[in-house]
């Protein structure tokens, strides 16, 4: 009986500090800021193959480093969910995790270490560090959106996809260009300015084909984010520009036997998921040979059983083969690798076979030809043959794929399906190239559909009615439809701004809301880094932008900042919301969102894009869930083996 002492004292023990921490994540953060920002350079790994990789993706430089630290493991594991989730801000997590860190730690030395429970002024200062990040992470959940959607949003522009997706995008279609600009804004810190425009009209182009009629927007665009494994094809060898959008889909393997004759005839498939020799002797006809004996005369009848099954199985085979024809098929496509006689037979019937296609794959042609896989060959029927308008190969760089285009059915209203072939001069370059294009569509969705920002609705029903009519076009603003900003820390300047203003609002002598400055100042106060590193190179860019956007706000006044202060008061807003310069009263929300946009884009904002409001509050709360995580983290015990999370092992063991 081995005791839990017993077991501690024989594995290696690191006991973790909050200056541990700190130190791993700025290691992380020296990493990152390298390629940090619209300036920001590309970093270069070499493998010890020999092989090289230039990237300036956040998620892709972080994954490649060698971490032997779990700490250091676990932050970039944190950093590629919240990315994998949103697309975007892998970079700006590292900085804004680092900052916060910071902050904290400058927060805890200074408190008195006057509690007699520890045994060590650094178990005093880690203490003091994750009750503060609880503090903080409690307060982001609570008010978070609620800061954000009165000190933010009234100074962004509302996109939706109805305007992305117009068929004549004409100069009255601004949203149209600023869903361009917030794509371009996004590819240039990814890939850098040289192809930031191609990429954008290849990513708008793709979407624009893929709108399903009669469907929510969001289903589309999660529609491509899902099926973005099989909808592109990279080409190594070939510059980017090379990249295009071709009509159809692509399958990422060749025929197996001969392709279908090209005629004018609509062709017919079935994509068929088992091995047809394999569901014939699951038919029962299974040869029983004896083994083990040898009986006089019995070697005869064995070798005339074997033929009588052979030609049974032949016939059968041909019967199979035989359905087929009957039902026109000359395409089948096999998620799996079918046998020599099933290929010889299906050659000798003109029927060509592409072999082991992957499930993506067939899960995206049977969408889009409205039919379903069969896996039994003797249930093959009518339903499960899909009519294509040309299924031949195609050469895509170095490989030679299959290339099928769909026959239009008015009764399934489907979009013109299309495929993505991503070009690049080496392979890494096309892989990072595809990432940036799947990220894009990501961080779209959840622009188009942000979670969260639900304050206003909450506060309307706590309204006076006199009021609450104008509170609506606010949500309807930021829910429906999703809110971009000015990029170049425009955010990160009116979420400070808010901040200051809300925690200025409490006094340090209230017992109820005595944490709350406190937590206002150190989070506002961190927002900063991710500014400072943007003009890092020109401070005075920092000071100007800084100054002249807090200027704009405190001469354009927005009456609904004080509606959270008013509700934790108790208090009415209707004397906030009364004067008659109220953004709201004209009842429209593309005014309310766009109006002071219009002027803050104008006159204090460098040519810097857009980003999305959505993503920066995801953002945010991601950030801070792993501050608390990694806070409390007190020790870390090094095993050679896997650990087994069996309750009963973990019991014999304890």
């Amino acid at each position: 009986m081995v005791s839990s002492s017993d077991v501690i004292e024989m594995l290696p023990v690191e006991h973790l500090h909050l200056k541990h921490v700190l130190q791993t994540v700025c290691a992380l953060e020296a990493v990152v800021l390298r390629s940090f920002g619209p300036e920001g350079g590309q970093v270069l790994f070499t493998r010890d193959t020999a092989e090289a990789m230039l990237s300036r993706s956040g998620t892709r430089i972080l994954t490649a480093l060698r971490l032997e630290h779990p700490l250091a493991r676990m932050v970039v594991e944190c950093v590629c969910k919240h990315s994998s989730a949103t697309g975007d801000g892998s970079k700006t997590f590292i900085l804004l995790l680092a900052s916060l860190l910071r902050m904290i730690h400058t927060n805890a030395c200074k408190e008195p270490n006057v509690s007699h429970n520890y045994h060590s002024r650094e178990a005093a200062e880690a203490a003091t560090a994750r009750h503060l990040a609880d503090e903080l992470l409690a307060f982001a959940l609570k008010k978070l959106d609620e800061l954000i959607t009165m000190g933010v949003v009234p100074y962004g522009y509302c996109v939706s996809w109805e305007d992305f997706t117009a068929k004549t995008h004409s100069q009255g279609h601004k949203n149209y260009c600023h869903v361009k600009e917030l794509l371009a804004s996004f590819f240039h810190t990814r890939l850098g300015y040289t192809h930031c425009d191609l990429i954008t009209s290849l990513t708008c182009e793709l979407l624009t084909n893929w709108n399903f009629k009669n469907d929510l927007p969001s289903l589309s665009l999660k529609f491509v984010n899902d099926n973005f494994p099989a909808l592109h094809t990279p080409v190594s060898g070939f510059p980017i520009s090379c990249s295009r959008l071709i009509e159809g889909q692509v399958i990422h393997r060749d025929f197996a036997t001969p392709c279908p004759k090209a005629d004018h005839r609509p062709i017919k498939a079935v994509v068929f998921t088992g091995y047809l020799q394999s569901q014939l002797l699951d038919a029962g006809h299974v040869l029983e040979l004896r083994c083990g004996e040898q009986v006089m005369g019995e070697n005869s009848t064995n070798e005339r059983s074997i033929v009588q099954f052979s030609a049974w199985a032949e016939r059968s085979l041909e019967s199979v083969i035989a359905n087929l024809q009957y039902l026109g098929v000359s395409v089948l496509l096999s998620a799996v690798k079918q046998s020599t006689a099933v290929l010889a037979l299906a050659a000798q019937a003109e029927i060509c076979v592409v072999e082991c296609v992957s499930e993506d794959e067939l899960s995206l042609f049977s969408r889009l030809s409205g039919t379903t896989p069969v896996s039994d060959c003797c249930m093959i029927e009518a339903g499960h043959v899909a009519t294509l308008t040309f299924c031949q190969p195609i050469l895509l760089g170095a490989h030679r794929y299959v290339h099928v285009a769909f026959h239009d059915l008015e009764e399934r209203p489907m979009p013109k399906p299309c495929s993505l072939v991503i070009c690049g001069p080496g392979e890494g370059q096309t892989d990072q190239y595809a990432c940036a294009f799947r990220d894009g569509v990501r961080m779209l969705l959840t622009t188009l559909e942000p979670t969260g920002m639900t304050a206003t609705a909450e506060m309307t029903s706590q309204l006076d009615k006199s009021i609450s009519s104008n509170v609506p076009s606010s949500q309807q603003c930021v829910m429906d439809t999703g809110c971009v900003i000015a990029a170049g820390g425009t955010f990160e300047f009116l979420l400070h701004h808010a901040l200051l203003k809300y925690g200025s609002n409490f006094s340090v002598s209230d017992n109820t809301n005595k944490g709350i400055p406190t937590l206002s100042h150190l989070f506002a106060k961190a927002l900063l880094s991710v500014p400072r590193q943007i003009y890092s190179r020109r401070p005075q860019h920092f000071l100007h932008t800084e100054t002249r956007i807090l200027s704009f706000i405190q001469n354009n006044s927005h009456p609904f900042l004080s509606i959270v202060y008013n509700q934790e008061q108790n208090t009415s807003p209707l004397l906030e919301c009364a004067s008659s310069d109220c953004p709201l009263e004209d009842h429209k929300a593309s005014v309310h969102c766009s109006r002071k946009a219009d002027i803050l884009s104008k006159d204090f904002m460098l040519d810097s894009g857009l980003e999305s409001v959505s993503c920066k509050y995801q953002l945010l709360l991601a950030v801070l869930q792993c501050v608390t995580s990694l806070l409390r983290v007190d020790t870390v015990l090094y095993t050679h083996t896997a650990l087994h999370t069996q309750p009963d092992r973990l019991a014999n063991i304890l």
